[in-house]
């Protein structure tokens, strides 16, 4: 069987899914039954309810957001699920982004759409040849924004389409430049309520009600690790 047709089994107990305990180096991490390293031979499994599986770093990335986007509409997978790691491909991007509050508002690119109306994104951008993460995050801001900065943990990771993509936490100083000043294809850095975040069409969209959900009950000591391949970002996001 090869790699792109390996599947896993969900298992479930009553209203909790059943996982795998494993660590790294970073330090624990769950996977599904079968789907871990070395065949997952005497491992620690636990169940975890809807709630505390949102919030769990689950691998593969990709097979968890199938489990839990079917899971959080009611209609928990019972059969085996195809085992997809977007982590495992090599990337064909890296991007850094900027998460920034300042005063119960996050900053934000928003984006007009024809028609009138707008998609907002992070501050941030590609990873040039040589540069660390941190390096750019705070590039990327300046260039976006005007603003300078000091980089905070890692909050999450996302992969999608070939695509690496961290945020940070960042401490920034100053203000937001003139218009003219600023490169950021077209967009125009905004403050938005962070209790917006939820209902605002922000990509990433599995990212935008984490923040606000961290950012009242405190930030991850690990980062989120993320498939985020919602493209609607209309509809507000929960899971």
């Amino acid at each position: 069987m090869t790699a792109e047709t390996r599947a896993v089994t969900v298992l479930f107990d009553a209203d909790k899914l059943i996982l795998e305990l494993h660590h790294d180096a970073e330090g624990a991490y769950h996977a599904f039954p079968g789907g871990g390293p070395g065949g997952s031979v005497d491992v620690l499994r636990v169940a975890l309810p809807l709630a505390e599986a949102l919030h769990a770093r689950i691998r593969p990335a990709g097979t968890a957001e199938t489990v839990l986007r079917a899971w959080s509409k009611g209609a928990a997978p019972q059969d085996p699920v195809a085992l997809v790691d977007p982590a495992s491909v090599a990337p064909v991007r890296v991007r850094a982004g900027a998460v920034v509050i300042r005063d119960g508002a996050v900053l934000l690119i928003r984006f007009t759409e024809e028609g009138g109306g707008s998609h907002y994104e992070i501050p941030g951008g590609g990873v040039e040849q040589g540069e660390s993460l941190e390096a750019a995050v705070l590039r990327e801001l300046g260039e976006e924004t005007g603003l300078a900065g000091t980089v905070g943990p890692e909050i999450a990771r996302i992969w999608k389409d070939g695509r690496h993509e961290h945020y940070f936490l960042v401490s920034a100083t100053g203000e937001v430049g003139p218009p003219e000043t600023l490169d950021n294809y077209g967009g125009a850095p905004v403050w938005v309520p962070v209790e917006r975040l939820p209902v605002t069409p922000l990509w990433p969209r599995r990212l935008s009600w984490r923040i606000e959900h961290w950012h009242r009950a405190g930030w991850p000591g690990r980062p989120a690790e993320l498939s985020d391949s919602i493209t609607e970002l209309g509809p507000t996001c929960s899971w």
